[in-house]
């Protein structure tokens, strides 16, 4: 068992805190078609421009009592949230493997599909662009860094869960999204096979759960559509994370409905 030293856990945490930052400036501006780095940060609200203290990542939100400094208008609580979560995210990965080639690789993911968690709950699209830099990231790296698999389990994951996907979006007319296909192409050839099957069952679950919660407390038998790109994207973390535990829990599941 691998027990990484303190201080890296800290640190990849701190760094998590930062990239959630960053995430949230990206998760705002590509479904923009806007630069992230230009121009910079301004108020959403008058269009102020945002002084270096003003994007501290979740500390300047509670200085100023979830307020802009420049309007006083008041900021959505679910940035400082994106930005802790990034910042948990990180630390709980780093505390699993410690220092060994897939860190920096399985941050980059995690912070792709923190990404379209948020893309998706707030406007209802997974970037192309996203997902356009996270295949020419992901591949090279599973090509000549790390690839703790065979390389062909990547490509049959890729190919093959998203091909079921497409099957299961022209069998339900639509229910399944494009973006959602394409997110599970990129989650395949990052998982690989098993992973990749128990994110698309947790993604299921999440997803029919939180459907069913709504029409139960809504008793609103009308919504025909529900963003299915945040379930796959938190199970998709969920499988980075725990992979192996979930697969051998499914494997307990079964085993046990069958006996």
């Amino acid at each position: 068992m691998i027990i990484p030293d303190s201080s890296l856990i800290l640190a990849v945490g701190m760094l998590g805190l930062l990239i959630g930052s960053f995430l949230n400036v990206v998760a705002i501006r590509v479904p923009e078609g806007l630069s992230v780095v230009w121009p910079e940060s301004r108020c959403m609200n008058c269009g102020a421009s945002l002084r270096k203290l003003d994007l501290v990542p979740v500390l300047n939100y509670c200085w100023l009592r979830g307020r802009a400094r420049c309007c006083g208008t008041r900021i959505s609580p679910k940035y400082p949230i994106y930005e802790l979560a990034t910042a948990l995210l990180f630390g709980l990965y780093a505390s699993q493997i410690g220092w060994q080639s897939e860190l920096a690789p399985a941050l980059l993911f995690i912070s792709i599909l923190v990404v379209i968690v948020q893309t998706d709950l707030s406007r209802m699209i997974i970037p192309d662009k996203v997902l356009l830099v996270g295949a020419i990231v992901i591949v090279p790296i599973r090509l000549f860094w790390s690839h703790p698999l065979p390389l062909w389990n990547y490509a049959a994951a890729g190919v093959g869960i998203s091909a079921l996907l497409f099957a299961m979006a022209i069998v339900s007319n639509g229910g399944i999204g494009g973006g959602d296909i394409k997110l599970f192409l990129l989650i395949g050839l990052f998982l690989g096979i098993a992973s990749s099957f128990m994110t698309l069952i947790v993604a299921s679950i999440l997803g029919f759960a939180y459907g069913l919660a709504v029409r139960m407390v809504r008793k609103d038998r009308s919504m025909k559509y529900i963003p299915f790109g945040p379930f796959i994207a938190l199970a998709g973390i969920f499988a980075c994370l725990w992979g192996e535990r979930m697969l051998i829990w499914y494997r307990d599941v079964v085993a046990w409905a069958m006996a």
